[in-house]
């Protein structure tokens, strides 16, 4: 039998013997009861090598045994490159499987802590009509992934000279370039800022410069992120 012929009924022992064991492991009820979690790993990643390392010596010395030339040499080459395209193949596939679970996994912007924060200003034209209180005003990030009502700031809204200032903050939850602030005032028409900022919004100390739309409002942002002012 030619050598690839030989490898190849090595690597079929090999995964014949891994699932031969798990199976036999799981029908006997093999391990510790009280925690099967870990009766578990052990199977799959302790005993059941061991069953597959077992198959491919086993399957290798089959197809090697009639020939005249056979030799434990030969069995135990078998084995090995037979055992090393399983290897090779285990990880291909846990590569494959973490760039997949990496592509779809959820883009948070700062995992297992508290998000970052965008703090704006928005400031209007002389002459708008602006409310005294967060009364009568809506305002929510809009992204491509979700969207996130902010939290206005009453005590710090102001006049610069004759035009009204109004301040808030919201929550950036996930890493995306596309956003933008809806604000919404009572009776006013909805006016969509775009949030120039980077997908990972580093943090910034101080406000942007001012950018003004079509209408002569304008919007000037930071990213805050947690411990830092």
């Amino acid at each position: 039998m030619k050598s690839s012929s030989r490898i190849a009924v090595g690597v079929a022992g090999a995964v014949a013997g891994y699932i031969a064991t798990f199976v036999l492991l799981s029908f006997f009820d093999f391990g510790n009861r009280a925690d099967p979690i870990t009766s578990g790993l052990l199977g799959l990643f302790v005993y059941s090598p061991i069953g597959a390392i077992a198959g491919a010596v086993l399957a290798s010395w089959l197809v090697t045994r009639p020939e005249t030339d056979a030799s434990n040499g030969s069995v135990a080459r078998t084995s090995l490159k037979s055992l090393g395209i399983v290897a090779l193949f285990c990880v291909a596939a846990a590569a494959t499987y973490l760039a997949y679970a990496y592509a779809t996994a959820t883009p948070w912007l700062n995992p297992n802590a508290a998000n970052p924060l965008l703090v704006f200003e928005v400031r209007f034209p002389a002459g708008v009509t602006v409310p005294a209180s967060a009364q009568g005003i809506t305002i929510e990030l809009q992204t491509d992934l979700n969207t996130m009502p902010a939290e206005l700031t009453p005590a710090a809204f102001h006049r610069d000279g004759d035009q009204p200032v109004i301040a808030g903050e919201v929550e950036l939850a996930f890493r995306t370039s596309h956003r933008q602030l809806a604000v919404s005032i009572q009776g006013q028409p909805t006016r969509i800022y775009p949030i120039d900022l980077t997908a990972r919004a580093p943090h910034t100390p101080e406000f942007g410069t001012w950018r003004r739309l079509a209408d002569g409002s304008e919007i000037r942002y930071r990213a805050k992120w947690p411990g830092k002012t």
